[in-house]
């Protein structure tokens, strides 16, 4: 089974133009680009060559250098990484690296402590300044990031009838949830006529993993210091209110992922939708939502809204004997962060990109985007080289037990166990 993270991959790609691989003599297994041509040669999966092509262009005329894109799928993206890293010779100038590999490849990869001025670090979401630095020194520039908001339909929300009818049953105005009781009404209350109030994810773990955030947990699964903390009263809370919202979703939550439950709303068969930010955006014109879909931050918990960031960065080799022009390509490509929007995932890192865009019409999504990595409870998965393993034999399959009807104390005893023999074998 795919990964939840590597499954979120292939649905954010979907919809996202697949260009031809930009194949050359330096991007086969061949010597990284000459520094005396002004080139540089990126890795880059699928996806992100659409986010960084129009940089690329605006890189050549302000710096003269010149890009080829080696375009690889999400796995194949991380095999050639890592085959090429351990061989010390590498085929690449600059890589994309997903958030999740960071701690992989650290080691093998340039400070770019340089690029990292306080200026640049004040335009940078605070939970990617630190996810960037996982030992000692910043090891990738952060060049797009995503997180899941909640969408909501609109329309039904502002229907008279429905608003008076939700404030004679809950005592209170019916608008976008900002908590967890609020959300837990809403939910219940537009389950009814062949519709449910939201959905539930068991076949990913990202959502589950924000509400553990919002709950107060110094961290998800692993603190700070690398302690296990999954079986935590944050975890057990979030859990007990993740699987609470099941009476009011669709049937079979063990197996809806990303996928599912973007086609549950777009379909109009769910009120609500904790999703990442991205999707508002591409909306089918012909889906019965189009149009009728709000959006506003992630809902918050006792700690207040949080969400996992999704980032993406890039990183410079050590091995490459081309790092001036490629650590140049970097720092343009923080500095024209904000073209990536145009592009057909239209992500961003820094905060301005966002800001810059955020009262324009059709990118209603950006400022409840902003306002949730920005939250002071927002935080990244944790650096730890095992992460994919943790996620792929424990929280995918603890979460799942759990909407199926598992409980929740016995399920996180038993997966605090599974995750202390992953990272201390």
């Amino acid at each position: 089974m795919l990964s939840s993270h590597r499954a979120l991959k292939r649905t954010l790609l979907a919809g996202a133009a697949v260009t031809a691989i930009a194949l050359t003599s330096c991007g086969v297994g061949g010597p990284t680009s000459d520094p005396n041509s002004k080139s540089v040669t990126v890795l880059v999966e699928a996806g992100g060559h659409a986010e960084l092509t129009p940089i690329a262009e605006q890189c050549e005329k302000d710096t003269g250098i010149k890009t080829t894109f080696v375009e690889l799928p999400y796995e194949g993206l991380f095999n050639r990484l890592t085959s090429e890293f351990s061989s010390g010779q590498v085929s690449f100038d600059v890589a994309a690296v997903d958030s999740v590999w960071l701690p992989n490849v650290k080691d093998a990869v340039q400070p770019l402590d340089d690029l990292f001025t306080d200026e640049a670090k004040k335009d940078i979401f605070p939970a990617l300044v630190a996810e960037a630095k996982p030992d000692g020194h910043f090891v990738g520039m952060p060049v797009w990031t995503n997180a899941e908001v909640l969408f909501y339909r609109k329309d039904l929300f502002e229907d008279p009838a429905n608003k008076a009818a939700f404030k004679d049953r809950y005592g209170y105005d019916l608008a976008a949830p900002t908590t967890w009781e609020q959300y837990q009404d809403a939910a219940e209350f537009f389950t009814k006529d062949g519709m449910f109030g939201t959905d539930v994810k068991g076949g990913v773990e990202t959502e589950w993993l924000a509400h553990v955030l919002q709950a107060g947990s110094p961290g998800v699964v692993l603190d700070k210091d690398g302690k296990v903390i999954i079986d935590n009263e944050a975890h057990r809370e979030a859990l007990d209110f993740y699987v609470g919202l099941a009476k009011s979703a669709p049937s079979g939550a063990a197996q809806v992922d990303w996928a599912a439950a973007q086609n549950l709303f777009y379909q109009g068969k769910t009120a609500m939708t904790r999703f990442w930010a991205h999707a508002y955006r591409q909306i089918p014109a012909d889906s019965p939502v189009a149009g009728k879909v709000g959006v506003a931050p992630m809902i918050g918990g006792e700690a207040g809204v949080a969400g996992i960031p999704g980032p993406w960065y890039l990183s410079v080799p050590k091995a490459t004997k081309n790092a001036e022009n490629a650590k140049a390509f970097v720092k343009c490509a923080f500095d024209h962060n904000d073209l990536a929007i145009g592009s057909k995932l239209g992500l961003a890192a820094r905060v301005s990109a966002y800001e810059k865009f955020q009262d324009q019409a059709g990118y209603e999504s950006f400022g409840p985007l902003v306002e949730t990595l920005s939250a002071r409870a927002t935080a990244t998965r944790p650096a730890t080289d095992k992460w994919q393993q943790i996620v792929d034999t424990v929280l995918v399959p603890m979460l799942q037990k759990a909407v199926a009807g598992g409980d929740s104390a016995t399920l996180l005893a038993e997966a605090k166990a599974k995750v202390e023999d992953i990272v201390n074998p």
